[in-house]
């Protein structure tokens, strides 16, 4: 029998889980510029940005695809220039190497500005661009493709609910044993999209294997492996994949992964450490698609607490959805699942967000062996006591504190990040 509750399930799936092209923070900028100049009608003069703190810091030092650079300038005139705002978060899909030339041309001849914005919200993305006397206005928040304003000459054109807005927030859907049920209990032909996740993050993950991107840190464990420094167990496997399509993203290849609550990364932790042991154990795509539907409404409902940004990085998170996936394929059910979940709070949970980068590849690769080890001992029944740290007996509760500890307990952390990159920026110049 289906629940009532599926349905939301996999509206959640089906809005967070989606392609992305890029690092979705310069993403989130390219698709307001590129709104904008579409409501503008012409090719802009001069581009106007303003971003929020968080959107700033993992926007500054990652490559923009197709690009060769890094920043938000290039996104923000890239996007403007060559950019298609309805392929949402695949916006810059399209462009041609005349529009990067071209956008180039405007930041050297200092057309794009991109400004901090006072603003206590995570995601926040503002584009003014003109020509002639004419202007145009883009507006994004709180979710990297949530579009909510759009003017021309001043004059209102399009205007949407700021997102969670027009839902009771505090009505949370979710929560882990009945996300399991909904992993093992759900239709076949229900939850076999999210095979696709695997599909598109396998093809970058092998791109990323074959070829120089970012830190190699994928391909240096392939190679290590065939040196004999490294044992080709299930373990790197699932590590050298994962490190190997976040080399490949954050350098800036031009080919989508399937995100999930609006990053690459973590979309590429949630998927494929699962694909990994799925392929090494045999499994069929039913039960492939059971644990990565496991893991990626566990990263979702993990990160409903910690929030879009924060000072925490969020492959903690997802490394903790595809340990839980890896629980499953194992055999496991909602004790391991549980042990799981504990052993990674008690273990990881530290690590900082200090601003999208190739060196993302390292703590991807980190995330991944902390879950797998996570996994394999919650499957011997084994797990981090509630009574240590930040945990608790209750695993929600655990969940809660671990999101409070990112959210609440990390803003002067994230105000520290920021400032430390501000001003290494500031000395380059």
């Amino acid at each position: 029998m289906i629940k009532q509750e599926w349905n939301t399930y996999l509206e959640f799936i089906k809005r967070e889980v989606v392609p992305a092209l890029g690092c979705t923070e310069p993403v989130c900028l390219a698709l307001a510029a590129a709104r904008a100049v579409e409501a503008l009608g012409k090719k802009p003069e001069k581009i106007y940005a303003h971003v929020s703190a968080n959107l700033y810091k993992n926007g500054m030092g990652v490559a923009v695809p197709g690009t060769g650079m890094t920043g938000l300038d290039i996104a923000a005139a890239v996007g403007a220039l060559g950019g298609n705002s309805r392929l949402k978060l695949e916006v810059l899909r399209d462009i041609t190497d005349r529009q990067v030339t071209q956008a180039k041309e405007m930041i050297n001849a200092g057309q794009v500005s991109v400004q901090l914005h006072d603003t206590d919200e995570l995601i926040y993305a503002e584009v003014k661009v003109t020509a002639d006397k004419d202007s145009a206005c883009c507006v994004i928040i709180r979710e990297h493709a949530a579009i909510v304003h759009v003017e021309r000459n001043g004059e209102t054109i399009f205007t949407a609910p700021w997102p969670g807005e027009s839902r009771d927030e505090s009505a949370w859907p979710m929560n882990m044993e009945s996300i399991h049920e909904f992993a093992i209990n759900a239709p076949y032909g229900m939850i076999e999209f999210i095979l696709e996740s695997a599909r598109l993050n396998i093809k970058v993950a092998e791109a990323g294997m074959a070829g120089n991107w970012g830190l190699n840190v994928g391909s240096s464990m392939e190679s290590d492996i065939v040196r004999g420094l490294r044992s080709d167990d299930i373990t790197s496997f699932a590590t050298k994949l994962a490190a190997a399509a976040s080399d490949a993203r954050m350098d800036g290849i031009k080919e989508p992964i399937m995100s999930n609550s609006g990053s690459g990364n973590q979309g590429i932790t949630a998927t494929l450490p699962v694909v990994a042991f799925a392929r090494r154990l045999d499994a069929d795509d039913e039960k492939l698609a059971r644990a990565l539907i496991m893991s990626h409404l566990t990263t979702i409902h993990l990160k409903h607490y910690l929030g879009r940004l924060s000072a925490l990085c969020g492959v903690i998170l997802a490394a903790s959805g595809s340990a839980c996936g890896i629980a499953m394929l194992l055999g496991g059910g909602m004790p391991e699942i549980t042990h799981t979940i504990k052993n990674m709070v008690g273990s990881i949970s530290g690590m900082i967000c200090d601003g999208a980068k190739t060196s993302c590849a390292l703590k991807v690769a980190t995330a991944v062996e902390s879950g797998v080890n996570a996994a394999l001992l919650g499957m011997k029944g084994i797990s981090v006591p509630g009574k240590d740290g930040i945990l608790n007996d209750d695993l929600e509760t655990c969940i809660q504190n671990l999101g409070r500890l990112g959210s609440s307990g990390m803003i002067e952390t994230d105000k520290i990040i920021l400032d430390i990159m501000v001003s290494k920026e500031s000395r380059c110049q």
